[in-house]
């Protein structure tokens, strides 16, 4: 596997072998990189002068723990995926060996791909993202980074975005991730699962997610991102973006296990058209620092969002998520819960709006965020927001965050409970109003055993 730098000289080995619009992307996405300042640790007059105020304030609760990290540390890696091997691959849980698909990544590069013979029958496409680029061409260009996450989508505010550093440097040297294609009419009954892992120390990810799901399709995603040791420092720059055409019903769950030296910073995003539905689970156990935007575009009238997020943080981890639930249509219905555990002295805020268009009247919307806090030296910072043009709306949001309830602990010990017990029974029950409404039973049980880990 052949590493380099996050140089133009390396981007145009990368590009080599590409198509002309994707080098021309490419390059865009560089020159756009190179421009933009790295968020600044300090309060520095020059930095607060050269960048927008939505700017300032989108990192303005994580730029101070940005003091370690050396982006040009980090190595990408050349493509040169080898042959689908006649294994799965070591690791993989028992309760996704029966999956319609499996695709497994190592460092950016495809250690395996599967995909049963029903899937191939109902024409369903699913390759890693360098294969699809050869065999898919026109399928990418029409929707790779161009109306989901694309170079201006990383900040939001109204009608008025702003750029991103990382969406731009992901833009320039992505590497691996896959392409999801369901036609028009096919259920895919079975989920697909998705391992995406660093092992190497010092690597770069930056693999991106394109999930096309057309006119009355139905599908399910189970996608999980992992270090393979705990000590491999590394840097994620990614992308997900998801396609859900008219009636169609999407279920993504995405699980986020990096070790505790990794630096992820993600913008994910999905567009919802007329009638259309999605379910999105996101889980976050691991990472030094992770800075995530997430958004659900309901494009389409009728169209439906969940948006369910659940995290545990310990040590001296550092989570920041910026959520946006966007109407453009009317009929529109979202609802979104977000449920963080903090102990030891992690930090974590949350920003979520709501933005509903002047076109969107009768929109229903609701957002959540809970935060519970195990130990005296954490802290949670949340935010929702709402910003309302339309006139016959129902916009309602709502955010906590406090200490573990003494009296419940009390009572759960005078029955012989111990403390550790307690604990974790009164976090199990924190969480179960996000893990109610997942509809795998598989993953509801992967995540408690994941708790539980973090818990001891």
């Amino acid at each position: 596997m052949q590493k380099g730098h996050f140089s133009k000289e390396f981007l145009q080995k990368i590009a080599a072998t590409e198509p002309q619009w994707m080098r021309e992307k490419r390059f865009e996405a560089y020159a756009l990189y190179e421009s933009l300042p790295m968020p600044h640790t300090t309060e520095d007059d020059v930095w607060r002068r050269t960048v927008d105020m939505r700017t300032q304030d989108y990192w303005r609760r994580t730029r101070r723990y940005l003091r370690g990290l050396d982006v040009e540390k980090y190595h990408p890696s050349l493509p040169t995926n080898g042959g689908p091997s006649s294994e799965v691959g070591a690791g993989l849980p028992s309760p996704y060996a029966e999956t319609a698909g499996v695709l497994v990544q190592v460092d950016g590069q495809r250690q395996h791909i599967s995909d049963s013979e029903e899937l191939k029958k109902k024409g369903v496409y699913f390759a890693d993202l360098h294969t699809a680029l050869q065999e898919q061409p026109e399928l990418l260009r029409d929707y790779f980074m161009n109306k989901a996450v694309t170079l201006e989508t990383g900040l939001k505010s109204g009608n008025i975005a702003q750029h991103n550093k990382f969406d731009a440097l992901h833009g320039a040297f992505w590497q691996g991730g896959y392409l999801l294609h369901v036609p028009k009419g096919v259920n895919v009954e079975v989920p697909l699962r998705v391992y995406i892992k660093m092992s190497e120390a010092d690597q770069a990810d930056l693999s991106h997610t394109l999930i096309i799901a057309e006119e009355g399709s139905q599908v399910v995603i189970l996608e999980e991102s992992a270090s393979t040791t705990s000590d491999a420092s590394g840097l994620h720059s990614g992308a997900v973006e998801i396609f859900a055409g008219q009636n169609a019903n999407v279920t993504y769950v995405q699980v986020q296990r990096w070790n505790r030296t990794v630096w992820n910073f993600a913008s994910h995003r999905a567009m919802v058209a007329r009638d259309a539905q999605i379910c999105w689970v996101s889980a976050t156990f691991g990472g030094r620092l992770n800075k995530l935007n997430q958004a659900s575009i309901l494009e389409g009238a009728g169209s439906n969002a969940q948006m369910l997020g659940l995290a545990f943080t310990d040590a001296r981890q550092h989570l920041d998520v910026s959520t946006a639930q966007e109407h453009i249509s009317p009929y529109t219905t979202s609802d979104l819960m977000y449920r963080t555990v903090l102990k030891d002295r992690a930090q974590t805020a949350w920003g979520g709006n709501i933005y509903v268009y002047p076109s969107a009247n009768y929109t229903d919307a609701y957002q959540k965020n809970d935060n519970l806090l195990l130990s005296e030296r954490a802290h949670a910072d949340t935010l929702p927001g709402l910003e309302i043009q339309a006139h016959e709306v129902r916009c309602t949001h709502g955010a906590t965050a406090g200490k573990i309830d003494a009296d419940q602990v009390f009572y759960l010990m005078s029955r012989g409970v111990s403390y550790a017990q307690a604990e974790k029974l009164i976090v199990d029950g924190f969480f179960e109003p996000v893990m109610e409404r997942i509809p795998l039973e598989s993953v509801r049980e992967e995540l408690s055993t994941s708790i539980a880990h973090k818990l001891e």
